[in-house]
């Protein structure tokens, strides 16, 4: 059994990357939700690890922490070969890697000025060449597995896996900020807004009363 350690669901975008994961491949866990723009929050979060940032997701077995969202992927890819997290083909996983891992580490355009809000409904203008970059790339990243790895499924690389899981947020920043896509990458923000668990997640960001400044643009 599993705890994740998550925050707020309205703005915590990495918190959602592993949730919606588990949550959808059928991978049990308690959820720990600490709420981070208040006084004990931080303080709080501390308590479990002192990297003090969440995810976190605690192996009730072993009581072992692992943080950051990638090392928590490779850690449930593990442990759950069955749930076939990353896909069979190796030539599809080794890309399902490198683009989960671009994600990871790239799109600061797309993170400083589309920030994760799920309460978000407007268009967001005007849109300046380096966020137009990020959002080029992104469509070129879902329109290149969809055409080449995706005959099995609505995902990225045909079944939800944890590309599909690193690129949830970026389809909740474009649908809310209502950001101008082609067919293909409208159908496939589609597939994933009508996950059952990315619609509970948005219910209950909607519902999360902190406002944070910075992220209410």
């Amino acid at each position: 059994m599993y705890q994740l350690v998550i925050g707020n669901k309205v703005y915590s975008s990495w918190s959602m990357r592993p949730w919606v994961l588990m949550k959808t491949l059928h991978i049990p866990f308690e959820e720990i939700n600490i709420p981070l723009y208040t006084p004990q929050g931080k303080q709080t979060l501390l308590t479990y690890h002192p990297a003090g940032k969440v995810p976190l997701l605690i192996d009730k077995a072993t009581e072992h922490t692992v943080w950051d969202s990638m090392a928590i992927f490779e850690t449930l890819a593990e442990n759950h070969p069955e749930k076939n997290l990353w896909p069979k083909d190796k030539i599809a996983r080794s890309h399902a890697r490198s683009v989960a891992n671009e994600m990871h580490s790239s799109f600061n355009e797309i993170r400083n000025q589309l920030p994760m809000n799920c309460r978000a409904d407007r268009a967001f203008a005007p849109i300046n060449t380096p966020l137009q970059n990020d959002i080029d790339r992104v469509c070129t990243i879902w329109q290149e597995c969809r055409t080449q790895f995706a005959a099995g499924g609505d995902f990225l690389l045909g079944e939800f896996s944890i590309a599909d899981a690193m690129f949830t947020p970026v389809v909740l920043r474009f649908n809310s900020y209502h950001i101008a896509v082609g067919d293909l990458e409208k159908t496939y923000m589609q597939a994933i807004l009508n996950l059952p668990c990315v619609k509970d997640w948005i219910a209950a960001g909607k519902q999360d009363p902190t406002i944070v400044e910075s992220y209410e643009i």
